[in-house]
């Protein structure tokens, strides 16, 4: 009997109701191995009720309790980081090591998250008039609800729930149903470290427990990460009932390459940021704009790098990249390959072929490496999340920049040269949230926050960080005035209030 992956609702896990479940394979192998239960909108109701009645206690729990708990579930998370590396690796694909790194990278937030209190120190001014103090503080919102997407079924929750538990609110976490058994885990790891029951609640499901969470009057703030169109409905319909929304979209990252760089790092760089994680990241580069003379020398090292790598299973030691995520986005993957010839394109490698003995039916794919790439392409256009890299031309600096500029998207972006002028120019002047120099995949630590520009975030503030805290707490003003007991009352004054 295929093993089912519930919801966990009010500190334990609950079997799912509505009868309606969804397949969980493995893309390795492409059999399915779990079935996950869908929530109704009713379940999903149960589960903000839950998280509810838990805020009205952990809202006005203390930074030490709270931050006692978050301590003891690095701990637990810590020991526990091989098991949900093998857990993301069986339903994801990627490699362990890849997991595991996911999952260090989650563990970031959650230190970030330990040291709360500093960020929630709020301000005061004393003798702003006489005897007139003035306080500013921070509070809690109540229930806030994370949806997240399947590339990082780990670490994207984790940049999200840990400092939204740390600042008093309740969550509730819609991860993606096809790779759901990490946050389940990550669910009871948190009961286990003394997390009250309800603070934390995990629903699985489609558009329906969505578009609940979107509507519910007792949900106060929705989080986001997937794809563009997905984001801006997100973000639409969540502000439409009064919630506070990040959601953070769609990415075509581009890496400009200037003739003064190391060709031999800006290649390797290209071939790991390309196709790590078989290119399902968000911030991977999609895009290289080779400039000037470079462009011939480029690919050819990039094409000799990328043909080295190793395909296989994501348990396989040996193995450096996996399948994708689904036989349907494999194929959507490769639709662009296959027509890219016809949008003007040079196909340099074709991975659209490649197969893995022994595992025919997993969902494989190979590199693939397009150069002299139109900006009317449609593999150009599109954010193609697999292991596609486009190399575009510009004769200079100048018309690289405004290429890069053109896109709708603006997640992230890195230059590789020497010349640090160039370099100061290009992080005033691209437009994109995340800069790397000489950086491939510019993703902030924990104390930096996450977050593109334009069509890549809907919403005014960016993933953890500063941005995380102030996103999941809002400020209130407190204006004190204590007579001095040996002053008579003053009287009524109906005249503006005055500041001396």
């Amino acid at each position: 009997m295929t093993e089912i992956v519930n919801h966990w609702i009010g500190g334990k896990a609950v079997d799912g109701a509505s009868g309606t479940y969804g397949p969980v394979t493995d893309p390795a192998t492409g059999a399915v191995t779990r079935r996950v239960a869908f929530a109704s909108a009713e379940e999903v109701d149960v589960a903000v009720a839950a998280a509810k009645e838990a805020y009205a206690t952990w809202g006005q729990s203390s930074l030490a309790r709270r931050t006692e708990i978050l301590f003891r579930f690095r701990a637990l998370l810590d020991s526990h980081r091989d098991e949900i590396a093998a857990l993301i690796t069986a339903e994801h694909g990627k490699v362990h090591s890849d997991a595991l790194g996911e999952v260090a990278r989650g563990l970031e937030i959650v230190d970030l998250a330990c040291g709360i209190s500093v960020q929630l120190k709020g301000e005061l001014s004393t003798q702003v008039a006489t005897r007139v103090d003035v306080a500013a503080i921070r509070q809690p919102l109540g229930v806030v609800a994370g949806i997240t997407p399947f590339n990082f079924p780990a670490m994207v929750p984790m940049w999200m729930f840990p400092i939204a538990i740390a600042c008093g609110n309740t969550f509730v976490l819609k991860p993606s149903e096809k790779d759901p058994s990490a946050s389940v885990r990550i669910a009871a790891l948190l009961t286990e470290a003394g997390l009250p029951d309800g603070v934390f609640n995990v629903v699985h499901g489609d558009r329906t427990a969505v578009d609940r969470l979107l509507e519910h009057p007792d949900v106060k703030a929705v989080s986001f990460v997937g794809s563009t169109p997905i984001a801006r409905h997100i973000h639409t319909t969540a502000s439409a009932h009064g919630k506070r929304v990040q959601a953070l979209g769609g990415a075509k990252n581009h890496m400009l390459v200037l003739p003064d760089a190391d060709l031999d790092a800006a290649a390797d760089a290209a071939v790991s940021a390309a196709y790590g994680s078989a290119g399902e990241r968000c911030m991977a580069i999609s895009a290289v704009v080779a400039v000037g003379a470079v462009g011939d020398t480029l690919v050819e090292k990039i094409r000799e790098r990328a043909e080295k790598i190793v395909i296989g299973p994501g348990s396989d030691p040996a193995s450096e990249m996996g399948p994708l995520i689904t036989r349907e986005h494999r194929d959507k993957v490769a639709s662009y390959v296959a027509g890219a010839a016809a949008d003007g394109a040079e196909v340099v490698l074709d991975g659209t072929g490649h197969t893995v003995d022994g595992h025919e039916d997993g969902h494989w794919i190979g590199i693939s490496l397009l150069d002299k790439v139109p900006t009317t392409a449609r593999a150009y256009r599109d954010e193609i999340f697999g292991p596609v890299l486009c190399v575009l031309r510009a004769e200079t600096y100048e018309e690289g920049v405004a290429l890069i500029n053109a896109s709708p998207f603006g997640n992230g972006t890195a230059i590789f040269t020497r010349d640090g002028g160039a370099a100061r120019r290009f992080q005033l002047e691209v437009e994109a949230g995340m800069v790397g120099v000489n950086v491939p995949i510019p993703v902030p630590v924990g104390y930096h926050s996450f977050g593109g520009w334009k069509d890549s975030l809907f919403g005014d503030h960016h993933v953890y960080g500063n941005d995380g805290t102030h996103f999941y707490t809002r400020g209130k003003v407190v204006t004190t005035r204590w007579p001095d007991p040996s002053e008579a009352p003053a009287g009524v004054d109906l005249g503006f209030p005055r500041n001396h």
